[in-house]
């Protein structure tokens, strides 16, 4: 196995990050075919290295959290869906095998990812019968000679018909107790794709369903826990924790190309820059990039993607529902910005169709943010000991800053809170903890101060929006 260890490894990070950048520029997402990731594309990306920061220095990685963020978000500036691709192999698949697989499995597997021609890998843990309730999983596994019999369906998992490894989760039921199995397991031990689907967007990447009656030996089951699901949350968290970095590339192509395509369009004898609410959209573009680089600020120097994230938890369900809810409202900006050119895919003057699309999923895929927001409001009720979820709220370190500073007042969340009050108030707290990281990321890294205060006003006015809904709640059920 050739590594790329001479030519990669021994460059330093912004010589790296360098050479991801011009591999990715192959990828423009204005002339990059809408379509599945060829063979020859992903070795340009793997030659360029991109896989490395998640394989250990032993295996011929560089071993690097920070370059994980980078290199996602490097690539998903010139095409979301590359990024995505890229961080499915190294957070979802590579990382639960770095972390739990025994050196026996490690040696097996990770060399060949080390390469300049390296496979892919997904995880395969959503059924058709169980998405994110995975209390329904069905999917079994059975000790045999030698290791184990795995059978099951899995869907939507990304990379389904191309991926040649895989991490897939499993469960044993035996005298009224359940045990859960983690297993690496190779295509050809009896992984087949029965069924593509056509996704709406992020073509290049592969869905379907997988039929799995698969023999794995028995050192590719790795220790990611055997009595509930924990290690699976952590290896969601890694991808959500990720995104961060996703919406930052992302949204700093659709704010310079929203504002480029807004100065050159002519309204008569004016561009379409000069239009007030034209403006408007284009600081609530610029305010959610800004957003989002703080999200990616927090994430990249305050978590390890390397290590554990569990602990992580109220404030990675932040990140994610914050971050994708703003690619999305951004994409939307811009494709009203480009009015019937925005509606067109291919157009030579914008790739807002384009954007929208890839860009929609994402409050639906690691979680629906729905579930994500009633988590985080759930969690932090549960945590309060006695306090009402705004004095909580004060004195929590992930959203005390913003409360303070911009003098908040969250006492329409001291009530009573049934299902789908958790979701609106996990959002306010989602809002909050994303201003929170606002002046964080401006304090530390000497940002405008302007660009810093804008942004902070849009996520205020996201909490106003949840405090109107609450209301509108209260109508809907007296009107019942």
């Amino acid at each position: 196995m050739t590594h790329l260890a001479d030519a990669v490894v021994p460059l330093s990070t912004e010589e790296f990050i360098a050479g991801v950048e011009a591999a990715a520029a192959r990828f423009d997402a204005a002339t990059y075919p809408q379509q599945e990731l060829h063979t020859e594309d992903w070795a340009v990306l793997t030659g360029a290295g991109v896989l490395l920061p998640a394989l250990p220095a032993e295996y011929g990685g560089r071993d690097s959290h920070t370059e994980m963020c980078r290199v996602v978000e490097v690539l998903a500036e010139q095409n979301l869906a590359v990024a995505v691709y890229t961080a499915i192999v190294t957070g979802l698949a590579l990382r639960p095998v770095v972390l739990w697989a025994e050196e026996e499995a490690k040696r097996e597997v990770l060399p060949q990812f080390a390469g300049p021609l390296a496979p892919t890998a997904g995880f395969a843990s959503t059924e058709p019968g169980c998405g994110s309730a995975m209390s329904g999983l069905a999917t079994t596994f059975e000790e045999v000679e030698g290791g184990y019999r795995i059978r099951g369906q899995k869907h939507w998992q990304a990379l389904s018909a191309t991926a040649s490894w895989w991490v897939v989760v499993a469960k044993r039921d035996s005298g009224g107790s359940r045990e859960y199995g983690w297993f690496v397991v190779e295509r050809g031990d009896g992984f087949h794709t029965s069924r593509r689907y056509e996704a709406l967007g992020l073509k290049v990447i592969d869905y379907g369903v997988n039929d799995i009656d698969a023999f794995v030996p028995a050192h590719r089951r790795i220790n990611a826990g055997t009595r509930d699901l924990s290690s699976m949350v952590d290896i969601y968290l890694s991808g959500r924790a990720m995104i961060a970095a996703l919406a930052c590339g992302f949204l700093r192509r659709v704010a310079r190309e929203a504002r480029a395509y807004a100065d050159a369009r002519r309204i008569g004898r004016s561009p379409l820059s000069a239009i007030g609410f034209v403006r408007y959209r284009l600081e609530a573009i610029d305010s959610a990039h800004t957003v989002c680089a703080a999200l990616n600020h927090y994430v990249q120097t305050r978590l390890d993607l390397k290590s554990d994230l569990t602990p992580s938890f109220p404030s990675i369900q932040a990140v994610k529902t914050v971050a994708t809810e703003l690619m999305v409202s951004s994409a939307n900006h811009y494709q009203q910005l480009a009015g019937g050119e925005g509606y067109r895919c291919g157009s030579p003057t914008n790739i807002a169709a384009q954007a929208f699309l890839d860009s929609r999923v994402f409050t639906i895929f690691d979680g629906t943010n729905d579930l994500l927001s009633q988590q985080l409001a759930q969690h932090c009720s549960d945590s309060s000991d006695g306090r009402s979820l705004s004095a909580f709220l004060a004195e929590w370190a992930p959203t005390a800053p913003a409360v303070s500073v911009h003098g908040l007042d969250l006492r329409f969340l001291d009530r009573e809170l049934g299902q789908e009050h958790l979701v609106l108030a996990g959002r306010a707290i989602a809002y909050t903890f994303a201003a929170a990281r606002v002046q964080q990321w401006a304090a530390e890294t000497g940002a405008d101060a302007d660009r810093a205060r804008t942004a902070a006003v849009f996520l205020l006015a996201d909490i106003d929006r949840v405090r109107v809904e609450f209301g509108l709640l209260e109508r809907l059920r007296g009107d019942a």
